[in-house]
């Protein structure tokens, strides 16, 4: 016996189950049980898993901006994820392995692109590292998430963006997400005051830990939007408008979360902006940076003199607050950094090779500081904190090849987005490429200061930019233009 509705037929069974869920819903409900809903959500995940793995990395993408931390919920668990995306992401790892076991391969050319090769022995020396780690089993957790992180925003990543339109929707899909973010946090801040510093650190929680992290975002983001904004057309009015909207948006929200960081990482890349747009050679730009390095060394001690002669602490004031970016005298977030750093380097000094593996660095780095170097945010115990940097993090965790690893990502991965700016025969390939590289930079900056990568928020645009300029590389930077950027 079949139903009919619509013109389409549905077996009685189908009627039943939905009478038994609402039933048996009903009855968790009343005893206070709200888990069962999900259900069909969970189904409609694993349903797109195995025929539409595109859509469950779009889904993903675009629940990474508002996905919560478990401890949220509960913080007396043994482990902790963002969900819903870590979750998925996981999904899409068992996909991606089951898939290769059924005999798929991936093209080639992605595998043996110098980016991916780097990705490769990124993720191998980390998985060197677990077997001399201090702690096993934190360090194969850290493993598995990088790993997911890495399948699912990369190598997939690379996959999805064969198709052009799909780099346009993972970019949207985020940002629409992000927006509604920023929204929230400059409506909870400004009840207290947008010129209050202090409550602007905590005022995107739930979706983001602190300012830090949500300035890095913006960061990334902003020179995306610029991009965009530089390829619609004149006649294109709405579109315009809707991105000089989302520049105010984003500009309000960079100045408001008082991320010195990312004001930081924002001139850096605007910087190389100006170094690729006169096109001085990527040589060139490396001697610069190496002999200014150079310079820091020789004239350190009077460098450092003349930093402890800044006593602006972190303001409310923008411009005090832009002062206080130097201030290694009395600015505790500043010295907290310090301390940071100065445990990675004497942790690699003790494990110089291989670290204490992936992971690890908040359980060690506690019996590694010194007293002189404490400021009053630091933990007795030096629990639950990170280096404070993607470079010495990696070094005190995997050794000289961890940072070196991290390193050669981030020269292989310039080193392409110069080249596809440069050899793009598209109009919008060779505007968006350098988008996403600037963008890709601000975080290289913001890197030395903070460290993001194991959280969704970060890696989805670190990773899912990466992939973009590969899959331009390889295969849209010889093609022509194609109509409207925002279909």
């Amino acid at each position: 016996m079949q139903l009919s509705i619509q013109g389409n037929k549905l077996p009685v069974w189908f009627w039943i189950a939905s009478l038994g869920f609402v039933v048996i819903n009903a009855v968790l409900i009343a005893l206070e049980i709200f888990y069962l809903p999900l259900l069909p959500v969970i189904l409609l995940f694993l349903l797109l898993a195995f025929v539409r793995l595109d859509l469950l990395l779009l889904a993903v993408v675009f629940f990474t901006p508002v996905s919560l931390q478990l401890s949220t919920f509960s913080e007396n668990l043994g482990i902790d994820m963002y969900l819903p995306t870590e979750p998925l992401l996981a999904l899409l790892l068992v996909m991606y392995i089951l898939r290769y076991l059924k005999g798929y391969r991936a093209d080639l050319r992605i595998l043996r692109h110098p980016v991916t090769l780097s990705v490769y022995f990124y993720l191998a020396w980390m998985a060197v590292t677990i077997i001399t780690s201090s702690d096993p089993l934190v360090s194969v957790k850290f493993f598995l998430s990088k790993l997911w992180f890495i399948t699912g925003f990369y190598l997939l990543g690379v996959l999805l963006f064969r198709e052009q339109k799909n780099m346009k929707r993972y970019f949207w899909l985020y940002l629409g997400a992000f927006s509604v973010v920023i929204v929230y946090t400059i409506v909870r801040h400004s009840a207290y005051g947008l010129d209050n510093q202090m409550m602007a650190h905590s005022m995107m929680q739930p979706f983001f830990k602190d300012h830090t992290s949500y300035g890095a975002t913006l960061a990334f983001l902003i020179p995306v939007i610029i991009a965009f904004f530089a390829l619609t057309k004149r006649g294109e009015w709405n579109f315009r408008f809707l991105l000089f909207l989302l520049l105010i948006l984003f500009t309000a929200a960079i100045v408001f979360s008082y991320t010195r960081a990312a004001w930081v990482s924002l001139i850096g890349g605007l910087l190389v902006w100006v170094a690729v747009r006169l096109r001085i050679r990527v040589e060139i730009l490396a001697l610069i940076g190496a002999g200014l390095v150079v310079l820091f060394f020789i004239f350190r001690s009077m460098i450092i003199l003349e930093l402890e002669e800044n006593r602006q602490k972190s303001s409310g004031d923008l411009a005090e607050h832009v002062q206080s970016i130097s201030n290694i005298s009395n600015d505790q977030s500043n010295l907290e950094r310090i301390n940071r750093w100065s445990c990675a380097l004497r942790m690699w000094k003790e494990r110089p090779l291989v670290g204490f593996g992936p992971g690890t660095y908040q359980f060690e780095y506690g019996r590694f500081q010194r007293s002189y170097q404490r400021t009053e945010i630091s933990t007795n115990l030096g629990t639950r904190g990170t280096a404070h940097s993607e470079y010495l993090g990696p070094l005190s965790e995997s050794g000289i090849f961890g940072m070196l690893s991290i390193l050669i990502i981030i020269i292989t991965t310039i080193q392409t987005g110069i080249r596809v700016h440069l050899k793009a025969r598209s109009g919008f390939v060779r505007i968006f490429s350098l988008g996403i590289l600037i963008g890709l930079v601000t975080y290289y900056i913001h890197g030395v200061l903070n460290n993001f990568l194991d959280t969704d928020k970060a890696s989805a645009l670190f990773w899912g930019y990466t992939a973009m300029l590969v899959a331009m590389d390889l295969y849209h930077k010889d093609k022509e233009d194609q109509p409207r950027i925002g279909s």
